[in-house]
């Protein structure tokens, strides 16, 4: 297979759109999480998938980037580093959460609650260290990033609006649910997940469409 331009971005939008649909998977019935609840195999495989979701999405925002670097400027520039550091620290979050607070919820279960506490806006009764503002810079990226490369994607008008759009609102609106109760904190997944779909599809068709325009080979004089 012949790697090219359109190929990557058509593996782009495919990374963004199964990318949308783990984070939306992995949300439906998610088990309420706590010290015991955090080592069954359950939660380790959601929180393995959503590790996974992270790098398919830093992969789709990528290639949605490079895809309009021009059309949208400075702003998608902004957004897109935004975004990204929060996907990055996601990522890290999750590694920690399907990987590390299981082993040790047996030895150290204060702790563990804390950090659960923390992660869904609670307040930890300990000191979780540099836990607590990994999650805060999560937040700021993933929410400030959605909201500010949403515009930008927008504006471009190049990949499906009705996508960006739905990007920059659901950023704006997970503030909102971020206080209610942890069945419906699980919803704040669906207008991101939403979008990376559209967009995702959106840069696959776009790509897709695209045609290499080749020469015409000169006529003999």
């Amino acid at each position: 297979m012949t790697i090219t331009h359109t190929t990557l971005s058509r593996l782009a939008g495919l990374a963004a759109v199964a990318a949308g649909l783990i984070f939306i998977g992995v949300q439906i019935n998610h088990p309420h999480l706590d010290a015991a609840s955090i080592t069954t195999t359950e939660v380790v495989v959601r929180g393995s998938m959503k590790v996974l979701m992270t790098v398919l999405a830093l992969i789709g925002i990528t290639g949605m980037y490079l895809r309009q670097v021009k059309e949208t400027g400075v702003m998608g520039l902004i957004g897109y580093v935004l975004f990204g550091a929060g996907y990055l620290v996601i990522m890290c979050t999750s590694f920690v959460a399907a990987f590390v607070l299981p082993a040790i919820a047996g030895t150290d279960p204060s702790y563990v609650s804390d950090v659960i506490a923390v992660s869904t806006n609670g307040t930890a009764a300990g000191d979780v260290g540099m836990v607590q503002y990994a999650f805060q810079l999560q937040g700021i990226g993933y929410l400030a990033g959605g909201l500010v490369f949403g515009i930008a994607l927008f504006r471009a008008r190049v990949l499906a609006r009705w996508a960006a759009a739905l990007l920059a609102v659901g950023s704006i609106v997970t503030p909102l649910l971020a206080v209610l109760p942890d069945a419906f904190y699980r919803f704040l997944a669906f207008p991101n997940g939403i979008a990376m779909i559209g967009l995702g599809f959106s840069l696959w068709l776009a790509a897709r469409s695209t045609r290499v325009s080749v020469p015409e080979p000169a006529g003999v004089a």
